[in-house]
């Protein structure tokens, strides 16, 4: 089960949430006055150059043109590039060209909005196109999917792992309080915590006892 934590804007503190066993280290690469914790590539690439191996290093654009896209993932060089906008925003044929277009060794995930049946179709589309999904909760009237702080229908969620054929990241109001329930309801390959490893109240300020029982409880629902 991987474990994924966004939206790290502090490399000390990323170094401390992947020894304490964060598989996915998340920030937001690209300063586009857009959402909190948004990192210059410059300051981006810092944090993902202090990573050591094994840790993933996940870049998440808010970007929708797919040569501004390309320029992150040159500056910055993430394992994974991670497409958050709204989900026609960077539409199959965009997709397509990133596939085409990214270096072979960058895997390219797209977050999916869990609303209804609908997001099952719009997870087989995307699919083909995305080395991962991320399944996430959409507010309207927020920039892109997710980091809302709220969960969705993880029953659609539990169709869409069955029927997409590539790893999916369950996110959407993870905490340590609920994630034993999600993963049982789900069963995803891996999956993701923002809001609810935050400080409370600060939008960007991660809270390291927060994650370090988030991955407990994450290792608690997957031992037998």
């Amino acid at each position: 089960m991987i474990i994924q934590v966004y939206a790290f804007t502090r490399i000390e503190q990323a170094l401390t949430a992947a020894e304490i066993g964060v598989d996915y280290i998340g920030f937001i690469a690209g300063k586009y006055d857009l959402v909190p914790g948004e990192l210059s590539f410059a300051e981006a690439r810092r944090l993902a150059e202090a990573l050591p191996a094994p840790s993933v290093r996940v870049a998440l654009t808010m970007a929708t043109g797919v040569d501004e896209i390309l320029r992150m993932a040159e500056a910055v060089g993430p394992d994974i590039v991670h497409i958050s906008t709204d989900l026609e925003e960077v539409d199959e044929q965009a997709m397509e060209q990133l596939r085409l277009r990214l270096p072979n060794t960058t895997r390219l995930m797209k977050a999916i909005q869990v609303e209804g049946e609908a997001s099952i179709a719009d997870a087989q589309r995307f699919a083909p196109l995305s080395d991962l999904l991320l399944l996430d909760t959409k507010v309207r009237g927020m920039p892109g999917i997710g980091a809302t702080g709220r969960t969705h229908d993880w029953r659609i969620s539990q169709r869409i792992v069955d029927s997409v054929g590539i790893p999916v990241i369950l996110a959407g109001g993870l905490s340590p309080e609920n994630v034993g329930t999600a993963i049982a309801e789900v069963q995803p390959w891996g999956v993701d915590s923002n809001t609810w490893t935050n400080l409370p109240g600060s939008p960007v300020d991660k809270d390291l006892a927060r994650i370090r029982a988030f991955v407990q409880a994450v290792r608690q629902a997957i031992t037998p």
